[in-house]
């Protein structure tokens, strides 16, 4: 598999990601094996977790499996901190949390350092300064090699960026951020992808199938061993059953159809090759959906296709998103 730069530093990811977050829930030791060994053996290695996924079973079931079944020196871990199980208080951005958040995630993944920590979540409550500043002592410690962020949105992706670019050589500055990215939601391109394209920050999209939708499995009706049947996913699938997610379906079946690949290659190859984006993080059930997923190492859209699927799914852009004089 094809390796990129992670942003503008000097790790290289492979351009598919390996995610985590159905496991040690709806994916057991079985068949997370079957997908890491599928993952490995097809040359990837960005696996990214979460120490909040399946309430850490994810990141203790990942680290079981660095150790007798994939090397740990093979893989660039990613792990993120900072969400809550609190009712009260969705994200704990404060220092304390951080790293005490972090030695629970090294202690489950079995080893002394992640390759890139990532903050879960912007914090409104802590000073920003001081959520970074964990990062800053990550690195700094030895714990995690590389730092990034999660679901910031454009102003608070630029602030934390300029901040941590503000000090070289004493602030680590970030290597990437990761949010949803895909046909289906390109929310991103207002201003994240802007920002990160300009601060050197490498995109890590997360639901780059548009949560399972753009593979064309809902379209007549809905799987019962799906997300969608799920008691507890459907209502994540549910925003992207609307007529709008179906013309852009349908448009990716179209052009499945035309290439004799499949609307998952289609959709996959599109959010892989777009600017800015260094790997899409791809969930999946079991390792024979990984392994289709991996297929489209081979696939690269024609530029008709790619106008096309762009304009079929083009997200509005209006003052003051972007430039004013191109608009």
């Amino acid at each position: 598999m094809e390796q990129r730069h992670l942003g503008r530093t000097g790790l290289r990811v492979s351009r598919i990601g390996l995610g985590t977050l159905t496991w040690g829930r709806d994916t057991d030791e079985h068949d997370a094996a079957a997908q890491l060994k599928a993952f490995w053996e097809a040359g990837g290695t960005l696996v990214d977790t979460a120490d909040v996924y399946g309430d850490g079973e994810a990141e203790y079931l990942l680290g079981r499996l660095m150790e007798g079944l994939v090397p740990r020196r093979d893989l660039v871990v990613s792990t993120k901190a900072g969400s809550v199980p609190d009712p009260d208080r969705r994200v704990d951005g404060s220092r304390g949390h951080l790293l005490a958040a972090l030695d629970a995630s090294l202690a489950r993944l079995g080893t002394d350092y992640v390759d890139v920590w990532h903050i879960h979540a912007y914090d409104p409550d802590t000073p920003l300064e001081e959520t970074l500043q964990a990062l800053d002592l990550a690195v700094s410690s030895g714990r995690a090699r590389y730092a990034g962020v999660s679901n910031f949105c454009g102003w608070q992706l630029a602030k934390a960026a300029t901040w941590q670019l503000a000090a070289p050589g004493i602030r680590t500055r970030l290597s990437s951020t990761q949010l949803e990215y895909s046909l289906l939601q390109r929310g991103v391109e207002r201003e994240v992808l802007p920002a990160a394209l300009d601060l050197g920050i490498g995109l890590l999209p997360s639901s780059p199938l548009g949560r399972g939708v753009l593979t064309g499995k809902y379209r007549n009706s809905t799987p019962v061993d799906s997300r969608g049947a799920s008691e507890h996913l459907a209502p994540f699938v549910a925003p992207y059953l609307d007529d709008t997610a179906s013309r852009i379906v349908d448009a990716v079946q179209t052009a499945a159809d035309g290439l004799a690949v499949t609307p998952l290659q289609v959709a996959l190859a599109w959010i892989r090759d777009r600017p800015g984006v260094a790997a899409p993080v791809v969930g999946a059930r079991n390792a024979q959906q990984l392994t289709a997923a991996l297929s489209v190492e081979t696939l690269s859209l024609p530029d008709e296709i790619c106008r096309a699927l762009d304009d079929v799914s083009a997200p509005v852009h209006r003052y003051p998103d972007h430039d004013w004089s191109t608009l």
